[in-house]
């Protein structure tokens, strides 16, 4: 059934495929961006790895090859209640996809400025878009991609669970209460941190308000294309390589394809949870088409295919490409080595089927080895 869908941060490496995959499926699709992360690619002096077309000549283009429109809009929803209200009024999204944050933790904590930013900018969109939805009166299923981060990367000798967690609370008095809580994580960064208070509000307006939420707790996303950004050079996302923005896997890849050395910062010994952008879309997918059960109006999700240490990604990369592995002085502020046990059947249940490492990285390694040839010709 086609859908009336509003995607926040629509020109970003995730929400940009998200939004054509579903445009690709029937649905009224409607991007709001406020564009900072160009701003900051200008401010950093980065830049992607292939350049990537303004917003309306990718619409455009996605109307040429597609014959369906993509609508834009340049909004800063932290700060322009009165504009995202209008077009919330003016669409009536049956869902909403939001993934408007500044979404880097390194660049989180890399200066006062950059905490403040992540900080004001991410509960900023949140918090007006929960009000601004509270405001209209509107239905509409808000899917938030947030961060595997947020619970921390212990196990403290369990599974990390997937929504809500059984407690016992022990009260002052000596008595004790049976609750169920969001799990009580330690999120590593400012932006996980920001993550983390997105889930408080969530769970307020679910509770209080009615808001239906679903939050993804995503992983680290690699991968470079998916089969709409492949119809035309010009509907690429973006590439990010660099060490503040670029994920782990993309940068290694980069790395072996341009003869260099794998970098891995300490013994590599941070296992972390992946997810490939193509399951990305399909989380979302499969999340857009399933409802809440009966009064569950708040879902926690926890969308990663597959886990294993920084210093076993760099095996597999370099076996696969014969780059030598450098280990360098690690400059964040995490344990060397860690366990990361996490629940993640949910999305499985409804219908993903993983891409794994062993079924795509060497296509990726391919992939990246032509993106950074033409990237030199550029």
């Amino acid at each position: 059934m086609s859908k009336s869908v509003l995607v926040l941060g629509g020109d970003g490496y995730c929400g940009w495929p998200i939004a054509l995959s579903l445009s690709e499926a029937g649905h009224d699709v409607t991007i709001i961006d406020n564009l900072s992360r160009r701003r900051i690619d200008d401010a950093l002096g980065y830049r992607p790895l292939l350049p990537i077309a303004s917003p309306g000549e990718r619409c455009g283009i996605w109307k040429s090859v597609s014959d369906r429109t993509i609508g834009f809009h340049h909004i800063d929803i932290a700060q322009d209640y009165d504009r995202l209200r209008a077009v919330l009024a003016d669409l009536q999204p049956s869902a909403i996809v939001h993934l408007a944050a500044q979404r880097s933790a390194p660049y989180s904590v890399s200066s006062p400025s950059a905490r403040r930013y992540t900080v004001t900018n991410n509960l900023g969109v949140t918090h007006a878009l929960l009000v601004a939805l509270v405001d209209l009166g509107l239905d509409s299923h808000l899917i938030h991609l947030g961060s595997i981060g947020v619970l921390g990367y212990t196990t403290a000798g369990l599974e990390l669970p997937e929504g809500k967690v059984a407690a016992t609370i022990h009260g002052a008095d000596g008595r004790c209460a049976e609750m169920n809580i969001l799990y009580p994580g330690k999120p590593v960064s400012i932006y996980h941190m920001s993550k983390a208070m997105d889930q408080v509000l969530f769970e307020q307006y679910a509770r209080d308000e009615g808001v239906r939420i679903t939050d993804l707790n995503q992983g680290i996303v690699w991968g470079s294309s998916t089969m709409t950004t492949e119809r035309h050079p010009e509907l690429r996302t973006r590439l990010d390589v660099d060490s503040i923005y670029g994920t782990v896997v993309n940068r290694f890849l980069v790395q072996a394809a341009t003869g260099q050395n794998i970098s891995v910062y300490g013994t590599g010994g941070q296992t972390r949870g992946f997810i490939h952008l193509r399951d990305v879309i399909r989380c979302v997918e499969l999340v857009l088409n399933s409802e809440a059960r009966g009064s569950e109006r708040f879902r926690l999700i926890n969308q990663i295919t597959e886990t294993l240490s920084i210093r076993e990604l760099a095996q597999k990369v370099g076996a696969l490409t014969g780059a030598p592995i450098e280990y360098r002085e690690n400059p964040r502020q995490e344990p060397e080595e860690n366990e990361f046990h996490v629940a993640h059947m949910t999305l499985q249940d409804l219908g993903l089927r993983p891409t794994l490492f062993a079924d795509q990285l060497a296509q990726e390694a391919e992939t990246m080895r032509r993106a950074c040839t033409a990237s030199m010709a550029v």
